[in-house]
């Protein structure tokens, strides 16, 4: 378990951090447990702001994000992912009565959810029903607030995974059932051979797709070249995958053979991005890195050391993200990418929770 120790503390600290190389300008960063540099061995304070409501600090981050973007691309699309308990706000007597979060709702084109059906705390295993109803809750005050629903379920039997999409499909949701999670799903899902609802309409906004394909991992697909012809040859209506392929950034071409389908019509191309937790095999980590340093940088989740998590609210961190020319959403809207998708929103949670709350992140699989 990660060592913690908890200093609450009323004021913010605020540092200058000069972020000054451009995205695709550098190589892939150096992974800290490579690096030269001995790891601290004291433990790193945790510097818990009391003032702060961490959901509305990631709702507020998210926006920001959107604004930037839309700014540059009007009709770039920001997808929330796991973003279920961002979308609304709970009445504190009754935390089953909701209303919309209108704001960040405006600001983003859809949510993809995590876990809905089945899959939520491991691969084939139906989610706990009080879980799954928390989760439809708040995927239909998205839809009726006109959101579109992209659903992300795991499973590996057949008869699961056609009842999975079936009962999406039902609610008016845009499913996708994956065989793995996280960076172990590194190939297209083999069943169903075609993809659901398969569709020959263009598809140059979001309400207008009926599938979608996602992946974690594509180095496997062979050079890039290679795996842009591969998922040429599918019919999704839209794909997401990582911005870099291995250690170097989808380039321009790469990214314009991805948003045609095998029969020539048009379809999205969007980005993943997490904007909650920093990695050490990101463009913008520094080989000085590690926990303490940057300051808003903290302890790596359990089992998997290369991922830590940031206080995402702070200046320094969110300047890396978005802002200017040198910001990672910039880097993925000049490369070409129609949208992104905004993951490691449920980071919040470990400034609310503690480490209790990366449980779900460890079986999430990210």
């Amino acid at each position: 378990m990660i060592k913690k120790r908890w200093v609450y503390l009323a004021l913010l600290f605020p540092l200058i951090l000069v972020f000054s190389e451009n995205l695709y300008g550098q190589t892939e960063g150096v992974n800290v447990q490579g690096g030269t540099k001995e790891e601290p061995t004291e433990e790193v304070p945790v510097v818990i702001p009391l003032s702060l409501d961490f959901h509305q600090e990631m709702r507020n981050f998210i926006q920001t994000i959107s604004r930037y973007a839309r700014s540059i691309k009007p009709n770039f699309v920001i997808v929330a992912r796991d973003a279920h308990d961002l979308i609304v706000r709970r009445d504190q007597l009754d935390f089953t009565n909701i209303t919309p979060a209108r704001t960040l709702i405006r600001s983003i084109d859809g949510v993809l959810q995590d876990g809905i059906f089945v899959g939520h705390h491991k691969v084939g295993k139906p989610t706990k029903k009080s879980k799954a109803e928390e989760f439809l809750a708040s995927m239909q005050m998205a839809k009726n607030n006109g959101l579109q629903v992209l659903t992300f379920d795991y499973a590996k039997k057949h008869e699961v995974i056609k009842d999975t999409y079936l009962r999406a499909a039902k609610e008016g949701y845009r499913p996708f059932v994956a065989p793995a999670k996280g960076s172990a799903l590194t190939n297209i899902p083999p069943f169903p051979s075609i993809p659901f609802n398969e569709n020959s309409d263009n598809v140059l906004s979001i309400n207008k797709l009926k599938n979608y394909l996602y992946l974690g991992e594509t180095a496997r697909f062979g050079r890039q070249d290679e795996f842009a012809l591969k998922l040429h040859s599918t019919n999704y209506d839209a794909v997401i995958v990582d911005v870099f392929h291995g250690r170097l950034p989808l380039t321009r071409q790469a990214v314009e053979t991805l948003k045609y389908k095998k029969i020539g019509s048009r379809r999205l191309v969007l980005a993943r991005m997490d904007i909650g937790t920093a990695a050490s095999y990101r463009y913008y980590w520094k080989p000085d890195w590690g926990p303490g340093n940057p300051f808003w940088l903290l302890d790596p989740y359990p089992k998997n050391p290369d991922r830590f998590i940031v206080e995402f609210w702070r200046p320094e961190w969110q300047k890396i993200i978005t802002g200017d020319a040198n910001s990672y959403i910039y880097g993925i809207i000049k490369q070409g990418f129609d949208g992104v998708v905004l993951e490691g929103l449920l980071s919040y949670l470990f400034f609310e929770m503690g480490e209790v709350s990366l449980i779900d992140f460890e079986l999430l699989g990210r």
